[in-house]
């Protein structure tokens, strides 16, 4: 087998794209920049447990030729229990994504304003602005990329957007010149400084999403269509890498932005309360590069957040409705349409749905460990044959189950009585 062959990016590349939006990038600035390199251990364990999840999903999705949702719909056959699992659903991913969508315009948009701060007359203009036109802009990129319903070029572009975050947080990474022994030791020594329980949940719980399960399986379906009578083998072997490459990736990612915030203010007076603080401090510690680097990644992560957010509820609902898959159906596009008008609306009018956070927050804890618990039953169904859990997967499964309960549990508590 060629080098190349090794080196897939695929589907995963889509996940990683999902995880790494102006939410992740935010939670690992303020990680590094309170508590420096000493919560890398729960990164490094976050990053196992999404692989350890997102091949689940993937093998389903090339084996059966279906999306999570559409296994799920056939494992929830009670007459009570289909419409709470669809209502979970729709909350968590759909009314979820649709808040959340707001934070991802608006995260590129802060991105996209760093960059033209030396610009006078888009700057000037963005001010005198009753609006948030980057944000807008974002909104409409995003649509002009899904409304294609072409499942390979919407990779590609996605592809090209991960691996431009990943050069520029990771040149950001090198010009900050992090302490690699703290940085080590902060990977393979767990430790929960005071203070920082809920940061580290937080760092696991944006890179541990349900909506990726969904937006994983349907577009591995994609990316490696069954045919009849031909062995799934080889295509489950790519996804298999796709998930070793991908994922990886996309964990290093968010360590180099938990590793640069650690390099420019852990142990010192100045603090900073999100990415766009991070990406304006760094001028002053590591030069003007290091400011356009990170904005340039934040921007991306945006945009890539932009377009898999509404992506992951467009499959997700359509799979646990039983509709149409096909990204140029209507209702797949009105699905992801409003997702991204809605997010428009709350970034372009600097509202921010706290309600709306409140109950997505609420339905994801819930959410994750139910889909978790399906997802294993799902890839343990006698369909799959040879390809089901091995005795091994199901453990490490187990495993991320009981976190996922307690990321559940965390989010729930934050919903309702902390926030």
């Amino acid at each position: 087998m060629a080098f190349r062959d090794y080196i897939t990016f695929g589907p995963a590349t889509l996940v990683a794209a999902a995880f790494i939006g102006p939410g992740t990038v935010v939670t690992a600035s303020l990680a590094g920049a309170e508590f420096g390199y000493d919560l890398l251990w729960a990164l490094l364990f976050a990053v196992a447990a999404t692989m350890v999840l997102q091949e689940m999903a993937a093998r389903i999705g090339v084996v059966t030729g279906q999306g999570l949702g559409e296994s799920l719909r056939s494992l929830v056959v009670h007459p009570l229990g289909r419409p709470a699992f669809i209502t979970v659903v729709l909350a968590a991913v759909v009314v979820g994504n649709s808040a959340f969508q707001g934070g991802n315009l608006t995260g590129a948009a802060l991105g996209a304003d760093a960059l033209a701060a030396d610009i006078p007359l888009l700057h000037h203009v963005q001010e005198t602005t009753q609006v948030n036109l980057w944000a807008i802009l974002v909104g409409l990129i995003a649509i002009a990329v899904l409304w294609s319903g072409h499942y390979k070029r919407i990779e590609r572009v996605l592809v090209v957007l991960v691996l431009l975050m990943s050069l520029a947080f990771l040149t950001t990474f090198v010009v900050s010149r992090p302490d690699l022994s703290s940085l080590m030791a902060g990977l393979v020594r767990p430790s929960i400084p005071a203070g920082g329980a809920l940061t580290m949940m937080a760092l696991i719980g944006t890179t541990v999403v349900p909506y990726a399960l969904f937006l994983h399986a349907s577009s591995a379906s994609k990316r490696w269509p069954r045919v009849a009578g031909e062995s799934p083998g080889p295509a489950v072997g790519a996804a298999r890498r796709d998930v070793l490459v991908s994922i990886p990736l996309g964990g290093l990612v968010t360590l180099a932005i938990v590793s640069t915030a650690a390099s420019a203010f852990f142990g010192q007076t100045a603090s900073i309360e999100g990415a766009a603080d991070l990406a304006q401090s760094l001028n002053p510690v590591f030069g003007s590069a290091a400011t356009y680097l990170m904005a340039l990644g934040l921007l991306a992560a945006g945009v890539s957040s932009s377009v898999t957010a509404p992506l992951a509820s467009a499959y997700a609902l359509s799979g646990v409705l039983g509709w149409s898959a096909d990204m140029r159906s209507w209702r797949f596009r009105l699905t992801w349409l409003t997702i991204i008008v809605i997010g428009m609306l709350l970034a372009s009018l600097g509202v921010r749905p706290v309600t709306l956070i409140l109950f997505a927050q609420v339905a994801n804890g819930i959410l994750l460990p139910l889909i978790t618990a399906f997802l294993l039953l799902a890839v343990n169904r006698s369909e799959l044959g040879q390809y089901a859990n091995s005795r091994w997967q199901n453990l490490l499964g187990g495993l991320v189950f009981v976190v996922a309960c307690g990321l559940g549990g965390r989010s729930i508590w934050l919903a309702l009585w902390a926030g």
